[in-house]
């Protein structure tokens, strides 16, 4: 109860567990950017969203960790800086979407489609493709209850954020953006889906739903 998702450059991670699955942020690099240690609580296995940056201070959380995977939530720089250092310590398997893959400094061995999943031992994580930050832009969702009967919980990168979608370039990508986020996440996940941000704070879909049509007024 504890968990608030509050984290700051050079402080420490914060950490929580949900059924299943141990969830540990710490925010790294110039950016303020987060990465994730996601660990299946059965098996002790772990996936780690976006080596960002901080090599070195990610090493640190992972400790002892089993990591499989890392997962490149999309081609942005700001998000892969210490994947090649974490990847080359870890030894885990590099996986992002394939619009995005071929712009990441190391090869990609796993490539994440939407409507696959990724898996950290018996934790299964669900791929959305959302296109409009970049069209390689993936969110995961993890949903221990099964058919949506527990508390989803989505890492987004960086296409929703508390207060709205990602940074898009043109009306195009920001409309394709909008349509995705309310035809693959708004749409079939419950106000109770915690969010966990690229950069920031986490929010639920129950705290960002009502504003959906002040973004679109809003626009790019």
């Amino acid at each position: 109860m504890s968990y608030t998702g509050n984290v700051s450059v050079g402080g420490p991670p914060d950490s929580r567990e949900v059924t299943g699955l141990s969830v540990t942020k710490l925010a790294v690099g110039p950016m303020d950017n987060n990465a994730y240690l996601l660990r299946c609580l059965r098996t002790g296995e772990a996936l780690l969203v976006d080596a960002a940056n901080e090599a070195n201070r990610i090493l640190e959380m992972i400790g002892d960790v089993h990591v499989t995977r890392i997962v490149t939530t999309h081609l942005h720089a700001d998000h892969w800086q210490a994947l090649a250092e974490v990847q080359k310590a870890t030894g885990a398997a590099v996986v992002a979407h394939p619009k995005d893959a071929g712009a990441l400094p190391v090869p990609v061995t796993e490539l994440a489609e939407h409507g696959g999943t990724v898996r950290a031992g018996d934790a299964e994580f669900a791929v959305i493709n959302l296109r409009g930050h970049t069209q390689g832009s993936i969110a995961l969702c993890y949903d221990a209850g099964g058919e949506l009967a527990g508390t989803p919980h989505l890492f987004t990168g960086d296409s929703l954020f508390p207060g709205g979608p990602g940074k898009t370039v043109n009306p195009a990508d920001f409309n394709s953006l909008m349509d995705d986020l309310e035809a693959r996440v708004f749409g079939p996940l419950p106000d109770g889906t915690w969010v966990y941000p690229g950069h920031g704070k986490d929010t639920t879909l129950g705290a960002e739903r009502p504003h959906i049509p002040e973004w679109r007024t809003r626009g790019w």
